[in-house]
């Protein structure tokens, strides 16, 4: 029950991963894709040009956020968020299923939605599966997600089966509202870390009318190998014909690993959260700009790179930018920090089409494992993708 599946086609294999090509209403994406993440219709520090330059595709916006402000008047008022920001190319908003998800003990699950205070106002706010799919077409976002009940890990096997369930009955009632001319909607399967109860979960979801499936409630409490072992056991029953969504993850051992199991489309706040914090993505490691050792350094960033920042500037001039705390530091970081996993999806994919694809999973599997797996070098979380930018 597939309503346009014409808008994604798969062009080259290899094992499970995929170098396609998808369709939307603003723009055609080439995939694996990487997202960076724009919650309030904005990704910090950098203008749409500023994304256009360093590759960028496609942005995730925030439905929970974009709805408290500027609010649905506004967004409509403006022709929705793509005119609103000046950004011409694709959207993709999540539900605010994870943000509501986060608030923890502040929010209340029922069948019918969920009920919660706005952070900002403490107003009693209901999120429903109807009200998620009106609040994205007032966006106007070129991919709408389905409302999804997200259950943190390690969780009962009471809760993921409860989360599964409702997940589907709300992706049911969701479908049947008013589709935005030209807007995909992508169901979410759930499960946690059950494998049986994932594919029960993906089967349900492919029973409905949906654009694309997304792999929720990972990147939220389990480890990098559990994560990779529930990719393993879906992989050979995500659908062929619709792309594959994993949200909110994550390191770029996460992306390589997850492309080796079919996946498609990608977003995380690693690279920005960590820009802003002095983390910033190398071809040798993270590394930590406020670092003394970078005082007289006079190379840039990464010398594989040729972002914006890499070609104009020295690892001494950004130190010095974040220990005055100039917010120029925090943009440049950002630009090359983006650029960076830009460039890691543009090798995958050059390597997916020249049939290369398994000796540069066996060449940077090793070399991301040891960079980034368990770096400690920044102030900034690093692990979980899922989080809140």
């Amino acid at each position: 029950m597939h309503t346009q599946m014409s808008n994604f086609e798969v062009l080259f294999t290899e094992g499970h991963a995929r170098r396609g090509r998808l369709k939307l209403a603003h723009g055609v994406i080439e995939t694996p894709v990487f997202m960076p993440v724009g919650t309030y219709g904005a990704v910090k520090t950098l203008t749409p040009t500023d994304l256009e330059n360093a590759g960028t595709q496609i942005l995730l916006g925030n439905t929970y956020h974009l709805y408290l402000r500027p609010g649905l008047e506004v967004l409509g008022a403006f022709g929705g968020l793509h005119k609103f920001m000046n950004w011409q190319r694709p959207i993709l908003t999540d539900s605010g299923g994870f943000q509501v998800f986060s608030l923890g003990q502040n929010r209340k699950i029922s069948e019918d939605g969920v009920v919660f205070r706005s952070h900002l106002s403490g107003d009693k706010i209901e999120l429903t599966p109807e009200k998620a799919a009106e609040i994205q077409r007032v966006i106007g976002s070129d991919i709408a997600m389905v409302l999804d009940e997200c259950v943190a890990l390690p969780a009962t096997q009471e809760q993921l089966d409860q989360a599964v369930l409702r997940s589907y009955r709300w992706a049911d009632r969701f479908l049947k509202e008013p589709r935005l001319k030209g807007q995909q909607i992508f169901g979410i399967f759930q499960g946690g870390t059950d494998i049986e109860l994932r594919k029960k979960s993906l089967g349900l979801t492919l029973e409905l009318p949906v654009d694309g499936i997304a792999i929720g409630g990972l990147s939220v409490g389990e480890s990098h190998d559990e994560m990779i072992a529930v990719l393993e056991g879906v992989a050979p029953h995500l659908p062929p014909k619709l792309p594959h969504y994993l949200m909110g993850v994550g390191t770029p051992l996460d992306i390589l690993e997850a492309v080796n199991q079919g996946v498609d489309m990608f977003d995380c706040v690693l690279p920005t959260r960590n820009a802003r914090n002095g983390g910033l993505f190398t071809s040798d490691g993270l590394l930590n700009i406020r670092n003394q050792s970078h005082k007289l350094d006079d190379k840039p960033i990464d010398l594989e790179c040729s972002c914006e920042t890499c070609r104009g500037y020295s690892r001494g001039y950004l130190r010095h930018l974040f220990l005055t705390k100039e917010i120029l530091g925090c943009r440049l970081a950002t630009v090359h920090n983006v650029h960076y996993y830009h460039r890691l999806m543009l090798g995958i994919r050059s390597s997916l089409e020249a049939g290369t694809f398994r000796s540069f999973y066996e060449q940077w599997k090793p070399r991301l494992r040891a960079a980034y797996a368990s770096e400690k070098s920044t102030d900034s979380v690093f692990g979980s993708g899922a989080q809140q930018e």
